[in-house]
């Protein structure tokens, strides 16, 4: 359903907002930002009118800067990832470390395997932060690559919602954006911390870093949109649809 009313507007803002706090409260508030990135992506791609869209966007990023701040240790954060080199073995050395890695890797990096700072320098090394080891391995041209197979992977997903909804299956649609949203979202915050864009949080990097509960969310988000797509494919699943619907 297009939400074209306040109240339906309404309805997935009031359920993503249950979530996000539960997950502050954990605290997890990388995967609240997360979250309500992908309900006001989807959001706006239904689209619903700006008139509702502004002031939800406007109130969430109030609400994630009032956490940020009534939270010392998130505080830090942001504090520390515009100097690192203010506290350099202290809380800025998980991105000092990351830094020296992606410099250390140069254009071509050093080689796949032979990594210095996965050697038990550069805390984290194997989930989120191992985008910098890929960069020291195999350089910016590594990144490059590693980021147009993301983009790829986005434009996949935001085919196949634009296919689904050509043809009116609009549960299909908005779920291809919102899988689209979530790795492209996810992606580009776990880049951004690795890159020191954007302050540390725990966010992994999509398909690459360990931790099985990411690893089987995000495939058996991909087999669903796999199935997704070989259904809107079928001549006769579209006839099935006509009928059902009078049509």
């Amino acid at each position: 359903r297009i939400p074209t009313g306040m109240w339906e507007f309404a309805k997935p803002i009031f359920a993503g907002t249950i979530i996000a706090t539960l997950l502050i409260l954990q605290p997890d508030y990388g995967t609240a930002v997360v979250i309500l990135a992908i309900i006001l992506g989807m959001l706006f791609l239904a689209p619903v009118r700006l008139k509702h869209f502004l002031p939800s966007v406007i109130i969430c990023g109030l609400v994630s800067l009032l956490a940020m701040i009534i939270a010392p240790y998130r505080m830090q954060r942001v504090l520390t990832f515009t100097d690192p080199w203010q506290d350099r073995y202290g809380s800025g050395y998980q991105l000092v470390e990351s830094l020296i890695a992606i410099k250390n890797g140069g254009w071509f990096g050093v080689g796949l395997g032979d990594s210095i700072q996965k050697l038990s320098y550069l805390p984290e090394a194997h989930t989120d932060f191992i985008l910098a080891i890929i960069a020291e391995e195999l350089g910016i041209i590594g990144i490059c690559l590693l980021i147009l197979l993301f983009c790829f992977l986005t434009r996949c997903c935001f085919l196949i919602a634009k296919k689904a909804q050509r043809q009116g299956f609009l549960t299909y649609t908005y779920y291809a954006y919102g899988v689209g949203i979530w790795i492209s979202v996810q992606f580009l915050i776990n880049a951004g911390v690795v890159l020191g864009c954007l302050p540390t949080k725990g966010i992994t990097l999509p398909f690459v870093s360990a931790g099985g509960s990411s690893l089987i969310t995000l495939v058996a988000a991909i087999a669903l949109l796999m199935r997704i797509n070989y259904e809107i494919s079928q001549p006769s699943y579209k006839s099935k649809r006509r009928v059902s619907h009078g049509y």
